[in-house]
């Protein structure tokens, strides 16, 4: 940290109401790579949380009494200083997340982004008027915030994650407590520092850190001035949450786990796959929920790509993040590689065929090989679990029918990606797979005008676009009558 620019954003307490609060007790945040400790953060709970709710519910009047422009005018002050301060800020989220400087620089504009599109978007929250039954009567929508608004986001990517969710709800007019994962306080740290700056009001973002998960996630999800919940993680924490939110009949929106296909049929530029497909697969050594997690691949054609796809990953170096050149990070612990290992260990046993990698990276406990497992089929563990990690199981299908069928055959339905030169091809796998993104001959998806979100057991709501805005939002209808 102490290559950081501006020091002051290196802080190690939980912003509660325009203020820096400190607790008895700290946490450890440690560098995956290395790990070495980095910071100890305060160690705030369920007191904390219940603050952090209070402010934002006494900040909402005055927030959600802004103008439209007001709040585009504040947020896009602190649009400009996040990426006034990119560097220093993927420096701080390479040091505790790991994967590597360009990267983490990447997700730095990435989330910058929907703070950026939603302080536009708030300008853009039309309502309707309505040919009413009776000449007497006049029927008129309008779109007001929810409320408070509550996350609780992975560690995976600490920064993007807070902000396409904050983005959204400060432009409709919420206020919002953030509780970032306790691996990755410090990103979301930084951000409240520069929302101060940019002149967000008190109460207005607040940024609760703490690793007492389950009695913290129990309040944000309960907590009866709560009226908005969203979340990022697995589909098994998701659905405990959603059954918490139930008691008070929360708005929720979530987005969960993931099983991505990548598909590769026999007229696809296998070249331009190939290439999809390592953006797809590496980035954050595997650790996205979008990840592809099962290339399939045309019988006729799995050689060709195997061969090419194996030369490229190759070319992929591991090591600490912080280093030029380095291809992928650490895993987020040993524990996480590990599991990694597991399931390509029981794969093999099950029929799998090892190409390259498989085994743990002589940088360290926490890095991974890039692996590629061939004559992998559905059932085997590496292909029906979520790997989380960069190990790519190949998978040969015959035709169309049977490619649709192998990508649906999963619990989840987030993103699927595809490779065809063949325009009705393309219509019919779009329209026939069922997932809420899809790559076309693309393998990085996610931007700030797409609306990001899955269906099935991956989740519900949208993030990003002009659809994320309406998550936060409620629909009131005016009758007037007597006219």
């Amino acid at each position: 940290m102490d290559k950081l620019s501006d020091q002051q954003l290196f802080k190690q307490f939980s912003y509660i109401n325009g203020s820096w609060h400190s607790s008895e007790t700290q946490l450890e945040v440690t560098n995956p790579a290395t790990g070495e400790c980095i910071a100890r953060v305060s160690n705030s709970g369920i007191t904390e949380t219940n603050m952090a709710i209070k402010a934002a519910k006494n900040a909402f009047k005055m927030w959600s009494e802004k103008s439209a422009n007001e709040r585009a005018k504040l947020m896009r002050n602190w649009f400009d200083l996040l990426m006034q301060h990119q560097d220093d800020l993927a420096r701080i989220l390479t040091l505790e997340q790991g994967k590597p400087l360009n990267e983490a620089k990447g997700e730095i504009a990435y989330g910058a982004a929907f703070i950026e599109w939603f302080s536009e978007e708030a300008k853009r929250v039309y309502g309707d008027t309505i040919p009413a039954p009776a000449n007497d009567k006049r029927i008129v929508v309008i779109k007001q915030p929810v409320g408070v608004v509550a996350s609780i986001t992975p560690w995976n990517f600490p920064n993007a994650m807070i902000a396409r969710k904050a983005g959204a709800a400060l432009a409709a007019g919420c206020t919002f407590v953030a509780r970032p994962a306790s691996e990755t306080p410090l990103s979301a740290l930084a951000m409240a520092e520069l929302a101060e700056r940019a002149g967000i009001p008190a109460g207005v973002f607040n940024v609760v850190v703490g690793d007492d998960a389950k009695g913290m996630g129990k309040v944000l999800s309960e907590h009866p001035d709560v009226a908005k919940f969203t979340f990022t993680g697995s589909t098994a924490v998701g659905k405990i949450l959603i059954g918490q939110c139930a008691s008070t009949v929360k708005k929720v929106s979530m987005e969960l786990g993931g099983n991505a296909p990548f598909i590769v049929f026999d007229d696809a530029d296998i070249d331009a796959a190939v290439t999809g497909a390592i953006a797809s697969k590496y980035r954050n050594a595997g650790q996205t929920c979008v990840c592809t997690n099962r290339i399939l691949v045309q019988q006729n054609v799995v050689t060709e790509f195997t061969e090419k796809y194996t030369q490229a990953v190759t070319k992929l170096n591991v090591g600490d993040g912080t280093i030029e050149g380095i291809s992928i990070g650490p895993m987020i612990s040993k524990k996480a590689a590990k599991q990694v290992d597991k399931l390509v260990d029981e794969s093999i046993k099950a029929g799998a065929k090892l190409v390259y990698g498989g085994k743990f990276d002589s940088a360290g406990d926490n890095f991974y090989q890039p692996t590629i497992l061939t004559h992998v089929n559905n059932d085997m563990p590496i292909a029906s679990n979520e790997i989380f990690g960069p190990v790519s199981p190949i998978i040969s299908f015959a035709d169309e029918h049977q490619a649709i069928q192998l990508a649906n055959d999963t619990e989840y339905g987030l993103a699927a990606y595809f490779y065809s030169r063949d325009i009705g091809r393309i219509w019919r796998v779009s329209e026939g797979l069922e997932y809420g993104m899809i790559g076309v001959n693309e393998g990085l998806i996610s931007n700030a005008a797409a609306p990001f979100g899955g269906v099935k057991q991956s989740g519900n709501g949208r993030e990003g676009s002009k659809y994320g805005l309406d998550d936060y939002l409620e629909i009131k209808y005016l009758c007037m009558g007597g006219i």
